[in-house]
């Protein structure tokens, strides 16, 4: 339980930064960067300290303090096989390999993989939402960031970026930038402050804070889909079961549709219906 209380809190605390309304890009990698970190050093150190921190509560409960040892089952060796016996492990060691390293290596593989796509826009954008790197860049660093981005975001032989015009917008806006500007949305609000002078910049950063940007994985909510029970549902296809999803999650909307508008409008549209005389 300490592990898991460690972990979650460590994430718990990270995603909570993440779900804020004026979460930016720039910070959420930094947050993220710092989990990361937080992970890899608990990985080493966290085993011994959580180990510590349990032995001083089992104590103060009365509990003995012990790992539970397992009876070590010996298969029978067969004539062909080698005689080499299997490494032995403690409790406390198995318990450290088996559950310990492994939920910790699970976490931070899930990590890695997860924020990739923050990785690499951090790639191609960092420049122009890490303020600090844009004013501290030197002239090469510069050039290769716009020459980049120019090619980037060209499609075919059309650009709406010039690379020589966005180098020298950059290297004007970042002497010109007021010091309190901090954030990619208040250099926006600036260049169009003053309007016309930073073309291509104004182009750069509308792309950059209009990108979407998620880690949000595609999966299906069976908690609306337990609401939906039918006899017919074995038998229902995707498309009807997803539309029977849809109509349960959003049924202040579907409250407000004319039911008799829509039936006339697939009755006339049905190859079945037929005219009695």
């Amino acid at each position: 339980m300490i592990i898991w209380y460690e972990l979650l809190h460590a994430i718990n605390n990270v995603s909570k930064v993440l779900q804020t309304e004026d979460m930016h890009v720039d910070t959420a990698i930094k947050e993220l960067e710092r989990l990361l970190s937080f992970l890899q050093k608990f990985r080493e150190t966290g085993f011994e300290e959580s180990l510590i921190e349990a032995k001083e509560i089992a104590s103060e409960m009365g509990i003995e303090p012990v790992f539970m040892e397992k009876w070590t089952i010996h298969k029978k060796r067969q004539f062909s096989e080698s005689s080499s016996e299997a490494v032995t492990q403690s409790a406390a060691e198995s318990f450290k390999v088996n559950y310990f390293l492994y939920i910790v290596d699970q976490a931070i593989s899930s990590f890695k993989t997860r924020f990739e796509q923050f990785k690499t826009f951090e790639e191609n954008f960092g420049l122009l939402f890490d303020l600090d790197k844009l004013r501290s860049a030197d002239r090469d660093s510069l050039k290769s960031f716009c020459a980049n981005l120019t090619n980037l975001l060209k499609h075919g032989e059309i650009s709406d970026l010039n690379e020589d015009d966005l180098y020298h917008d950059l290297r004007m806006l970042s002497e010109d930038l007021p010091n309190e500007t901090k954030r990619a949305i208040d250099v926006l609000n600036y260049i169009k402050e003053v309007d016309g002078c930073y073309p291509n910049a104004w182009i750069a950063y509308r792309i950059l804070l209009t990108i979407p940007v998620t880690v949000a994985s595609a999966e299906r909510s069976f908690s609306k889909l337990k609401l939906i029970k039918s006899y017919l549902r074995s038998t229902m296809s995707q498309e009807r079961l997803s539309g029977l999803a849809m109509i349960s999650i959003e049924k202040d909307i579907v409250g407000k549709l004319d039911y008799v508008n829509l039936i006339s409008t697939f009755a006339s549209k049905n190859a079945r219906r037929v005219i009695f005389q």
